[in-house]
């Protein structure tokens, strides 16, 4: 029999958890205000806690960020690891598949990305591997996020 997850407040137990998370997360990110190595620590050590899968994930996606875009400031969301622009507003992240009971893991772009392609473009995006294609494509988004 497997555990049903209970959805009486209109979130799932894994919903509720990231949001005790964000409002742990927001209390540090207040005391350490701008501070980038709190950032890095807060984000290496929520990458450091992840499931073998989604690490090699997050790992490449922190260093394509890291990388390409080195004025964005590393920053947890809802303990998923982010980054943000200079005043302290997410640009993009990535949500582990584990975290949410997911089949794939996601990179998101909030609206503070520069992706806009006409009236329709894509804000997240599926990956399953960390390969040589995914990273090249993702530099690209980076770059054109920031640009």
């Amino acid at each position: 029999m497997t555990e049903k997850t209970d959805t009486s407040a209109g979130l799932s137990k894994e919903e509720r958890d990231a949001v005790k998370q964000r409002a742990k997360e927001l209390r540090e990110q207040e005391k350490a205000g701008k501070n980038r190595a709190a950032g890095e620590k807060a984000v290496l050590d929520a990458i450091a806690q992840l499931e073998p899968e989604d690490k090699v994930l997050a790992e490449g996606f922190y260093r394509v960020v890291a990388d390409v875009a080195p004025d964005l400031v590393p920053k947890t969301y809802y303990g998923m690891p982010g980054f943000a622009n200079a005043e302290g507003k997410m640009v993009l992240f990535i949500q582990p598949a584990k975290k949410f009971n997911t089949r794939y893991a996601t990179i998101g772009f909030e609206d503070r990305a520069n992706l806009d392609d006409g009236d329709l473009w894509p804000v997240a995006f599926a990956v399953r591997n960390w390969t040589q294609a995914v990273e090249q494509a993702f530099t690209e988004l980076v770059r054109r996020a920031i640009g």
